[in-house]
């Protein structure tokens, strides 16, 4: 982990299951800055709360003390992916729908947030001249018959070609 020493470093669903332990574990490295970026304000302000031990300073505080800083947006959104990713070094992209159920029945969303929003991301990263994008992926499939299988899987294919260009 000492590979993000100094490093400014972008979480995508960083309030997420897999997103808030990156997360935690950046923060024991001497990282110049962590960007949480999540579309879920109360997980924000949770995570905020779980890892700031100091409770007599303000928010604006903590984030300067801890280095951290927590970005309220949506990957579904490309302007706010350039900035969320502006003077970033190394993009973590954790932020997906995961849940086979909810994006069977919500099949167009969960298309717009993990092909799009993974396009929007490396299109963003790609502009603001980030050096690494590492997409963390956990549902591995080779013939997907799920929605949220198949639109992992693009998502998959859509970074991969990126390193191509």
């Amino acid at each position: 982990m000492s590979y993000f020493k100094n490093k400014s470093i972008l979480v995508s669903g960083g309030t997420g299951s897999i997103g808030s332990a990156i997360v935690k574990k950046l923060q024991k490295q001497k990282c110049k800055v962590i960007r949480v970026f999540s579309n879920d304000e109360n997980g924000l302000y949770e995570l905020s709360e779980q890892i700031n031990e100091l409770k007599d300073i303000s928010f604006q505080q903590k984030m300067k003390k801890n280095k951290i800083r927590f970005i309220l947006g949506d990957i579904r959104e490309l302007q706010r992916c350039i900035e969320a990713t502006k003077n970033i070094d190394i993009v973590i992209h954790a932020a997906a729908l995961k849940h086979v159920p909810i994006c069977e029945f919500n099949p167009k969303e969960a298309l717009k947030t993990n092909y799009v929003g993974t396009k929007n991301l490396i299109k963003a990263s790609k502009k603001n001249k980030v050096k690494k994008f590492l997409f963390i992926s956990t549902d591995k499939v080779v013939n997907p018959i799920s929605v949220m299988g198949k639109s992992k899987k693009v998502a998959e294919q859509k970074v991969l070609k990126s390193n191509k260009k």
